[in-house]
Order: structure tokens, then sequence, then C-alpha cells
């Protein structure tokens, strides 16, 4: 699974962390995270964020 990088702040989401304070599980891929799921960092949306090179 690929990380993900916000094009804002700079944060990285990582499938093999997920998102356990917004209550996404480890090995969530980032195609699979809710439609409403925002950066926990800066709150953008998910079109935000850019496959990380």
């Amino acid at each position: 699974m690929d990380n993900y990088v916000c094009t804002i702040c700079g944060y990285i989401y990582d499938p093999a962390l997920g998102d356990p304070e917004n209550e996404i599980a480890s090995g969530t891929a980032f195609e699979d995270l809710p439609d409403d799921w925002v950066c926990p960092v800066c709150g953008a949306d998910k079109d935000q964020f850019e496959l990380e090179a």
C-alpha cells in the first residue's frame, strides 16, 4: 500500500499506521478512507493529498 502526502502541510498518511485518532485502523488503504476523512493535522480534504514519490 502506498503512502500519501498532504500538499498543504506535509502530513504523510501511512496505511501501515492508519489514523488511530480518527478511528482509522492500521492496514486501511488511502483509497478506502471515508470520503469525509480529512488531514488530522490541517483539516485538508482527501483531494489535497498526492501519492508520495
